[in-house]
């Protein structure tokens, strides 16, 4: 191991790749693999502040929940529509949303102790594991980036939202007369979870990660106290993540809300990283906390039609000098990827590389 100092030779463009914004993303001459990168990035030993490049979604459609709420990402990509998730509850694509709601008048249940009568578990092996590893591992998975395997319904309060309705759900997280049994059907769910994650490892090839729902808050605060998520749901999360651990995976989270009070729980339930939306201070949470866990940041905005180049670059190195910092590590979230022009992502990459070869070494 040694430390290799940036060398402009890498701001070479190999070869370009589409994004979500209708435009392209150079692949520079990297000295290893965005694969890696990633990986060093949640180790807190990141070569380069990573800016959206390096991880890759996949969303199988053997999981009905995928089909369900319409995001499918996989090598047989399908069009948003309705569908039935794994406990057999429909639902409805909202196009103005772009995002889909569980039909109404369609809830399971309106008293949590009734769930082992009323919810039937979904039979996994009887899905076609099988057909979608062959579909995906030599086409879609055959890549050199980090692969993220979500499961979008999440397995506690967005599943039990699914289950009872949002005010039916947070009043079971309370009420003396459910809690014992909404615990007993999170630790179904996560166990559940569990096995659909061995299901991952067992039939795909290159999964890195392993990204989990569960929103937890509105635009202006979150939905429950700091107190009832440590009791009811941080140990099923730590459950999950302790398990996708122990098979040499990353765990990360997608929690939408103005939740930034809420990062502590995330903490101890084991995440490796969590990317908070931009009513958050994102940059403040990664200066009390991004030695604990990594954080997708949110970086200055600022018109790309109205400022110059140079003010580009000079907010790039801003950027820079701010998130790479020793013993902690975070990548550039993508509610802040407007920044990213071609001079700004340049110099990003630039700088973040000048900065952390001083701190980090890797292999030739």
């Amino acid at each position: 191991m040694k430390k290799t100092p940036f060398d402009p030779k890498e701001l070479k463009v190999v070869r370009e790749e589409p994004n979500f914004f209708g435009n392209t993303n150079p692949i520079y001459d990297f000295p290893i693999s965005l694969r890696e990168n990633f990986k060093r990035t949640l180790e807190k030993e990141p070569v380069w502040e990573c800016a959206g490049i390096e991880t890759f979604l996949f969303c199988p459609s053997v999981i009905p929940d995928n089909i369900a709420r319409a995001f499918v990402i996989e090598a047989n990509m399908m069009p948003p529509q309705d569908g039935i998730d794994m406990f057999g509850i429909p639902w409805e694509y909202v196009p103005s949303t772009t995002g889909s709601m569980v039909r109404p008048g369609n809830h399971l249940l309106i008293d949590a102790n009734d769930w082992k009568e009323v919810i039937k578990f979904p039979d996994i092996d009887s899905w076609d594991w099988a057909g979608s590893a062959k579909a995906n591992n030599d086409t879609f998975l055959n890549n050199d980036k980090f692969n993220n395997a979500w499961q979008i319904n999440g397995w506690w309060f967005e599943r039990l939202i699914s289950f009872m309705g949002f005010e039916g759900a947070a009043e079971a997280l309370i009420d003396d007369d459910q809690k014992d049994a909404v615990k007993e059907l999170f630790e179904a769910t996560t166990d559940l979870a569990c096995r659909i994650v061995d299901k991952f490892v067992e039939y795909y090839n290159n999964i890195d990660g392993i990204t989990v729902h569960d929103d937890w808050g509105s635009q202006r605060s979150p939905f429950f106290s700091q107190a009832t998520g440590q009791e009811m749901i941080v140990p099923y999360m730590k459950k999950l993540t302790d398990h996708i651990h122990s098979k040499g995976l990353y765990a990360d989270l997608h929690s939408c809300g103005h939740i930034e009070s809420r990062i502590q729980c995330f903490i101890d339930a084991g995440w490796d990283s969590w990317t908070p939306q931009d009513m958050n201070d994102t940059m403040k949470l990664f200066e009390d906390y991004g030695d604990k866990i990594c954080l997708g940041v949110i970086p200055k905005q600022y018109d790309p039609a109205t400022t110059s180049e140079e003010e580009q670059r000079a907010y790039a190195k801003e950027f820079a000098e701010q998130v790479c910092i020793p013993g902690k590590s975070s990548f550039l979230s993508l509610y802040g990827a407007s920044v990213l022009t071609l001079p700004y992502r340049e110099e990003l990459y630039k700088q973040s590389r000048t900065i952390l070869s001083q701190e980090v070494s890797f292999q030739e």
